[in-house]
């Protein structure tokens, strides 16, 4: 992914509500780090920051395509939730919990807030549940599960400035164009010349993701895709309390058609649902939100929301968005060593699920590259 297409992708998926306030400080292009992790969102953020923060020794550097988080952690609506889309995973351990300690390791303050999260369906119902809403049946809500709600614009702003803090060098618009595969690994960044700058390094974090499949070895079982989301205008304090939000809950259906949200300090609201297909080139950048198909799904999900209730019947938007995600056919994220090298992690397709599990693996990836801890067994093979 060169950096123009990066550029250009973000202009295409809109404008998301969250402002990431960071600017790397400039660095010469080192020749040679002991620690590359390939990506700047969430994952490759926290585990350069929980690189330098266990091992100040060190050297670290982030490269990323585009801009910090202008991919998927810059675009998610910043629910955050316990497990993984699969689900709890055999020696997964306390995501959330895990999230508050990095959080708090590393000084990041990004208006995390844990009150819980309600799923919701079509079928059955808690008997006190605050939200009934028309779609496609009755939506009600069926359980109450560990979670809540972050600005993502703030976590990223925050991790970058812990790594930075902590000594780790980023690098945006620094796309890493291949690997050559030796010891030492050789990093081959694009700068737009006729030939890549080639930077050495010993351990590689891939925390790419959807924009990356086969530089990460993702290629093969993933589904890349454009998921839609919108941010509405204010509602009052009683239009709140109408639909059911008041508690400032994030909500997920847990059958079809899809539906997720979350309520905003200024009592705005944010609701996604929808997923647009990677075109035939298979490149998610390639993507224009405001094309025909995609300005259909957003004109259509916007009346599905003025129609979930009377209290939305005349809500205003204010935001139209798209961001990556990858989903895996079993659903569960990839945590693994890359095909290539075990000197190299692969670490995404968390389904929709990464704003917690994305940290919390990554700070877990970090500790691996230092030979402090191990994979997890029985899950997250590439």
């Amino acid at each position: 992914m060169s950096f123009n297409s990066a550029q250009a992708a973000a202009e295409r998926w809109g404008s998301p509500p969250w402002r990431i306030n960071f600017t790397p400080t400039e660095h010469p292009l080192p020749s040679q780090v002991d620690v590359a992790t390939i990506g700047a969102g969430f994952s490759g953020l926290a585990a350069a920051a929980w690189l330098r923060l266990l091992a100040p020794e060190k050297s670290v550097a982030v490269f990323e395509a585009g801009r910090v988080g202008h991919g998927a952690s810059g675009r998610t609506g910043g629910m955050t939730l316990a497990e993984s889309a699969s689900g709890d995973l055999p020696g997964l351990g306390d995501v959330l919990a895990g999230l508050q300690d990095i959080l708090a390791r590393l000084a990041v303050d990004c208006d995390l807030s844990l009150p819980g999260a309600w799923e919701i369906a079509r079928k059955g119902g808690l008997p006190y549940s605050p939200i009934s809403w028309t779609d496609s049946g009755t939506l009600r809500a069926v359980a109450e599960v560990p979670g809540g709600t972050l600005d993502p614009g703030k976590l990223v702003t925050g991790l970058a400035r812990a790594a930075e803090r902590l000594g780790a060098r980023i690098f945006e618009n620094h796309p890493v164009r291949s690997v050559r595969w030796g010891e030492p690994l050789e990093l081959e960044i694009d700068r737009g010349v006729s030939s890549a700058l080639l930077v050495k390094t010993s351990k590689v974090l891939f925390a790419t993701s959807a924009l990356s499949l086969r530089l990460s070895g993702l290629d093969a079982g993933s589904h890349p895709k454009l998921t839609l989301a919108v941010r509405s205008a204010p509602i009052t304090e009683e239009q709140l309390r109408a639909i059911g939000l008041s508690e400032n809950k994030p909500f997920y259906t847990v059958d079809f058609p899809y539906l997720w949200g979350r309520t905003l300090p200024d009592r705005s609201i944010i609701w996604g649902a929808g997923l647009v297909d990677a075109p035939p080139s298979g490149d998610l950048q390639d993507v224009d939100i405001h094309s025909e198909v995609p300005s259909s799904m957003f004109a259509k999900f916007e009346k599905r929301v003025h129609g979930l209730h009377p209290a939305l019947a005349s809500l205003g938007f204010t935001h139209e968005w798209g961001g990556p995600i990858l989903f895996r056919d079993d659903w569960r994220p990839v945590f693994d060593w890359h095909p290539r090298s075990r000197d190299a992690v692969v670490l995404g397709a968390f389904a929709g699920h990464g704003v917690a599990l994305s940290n919390y693996l990554g700070a877990w990836a970090a500790e691996i590259l230092l030979g402090r801890r191990q994979l997890p067994e029985g899950w997250g093979r590439l």
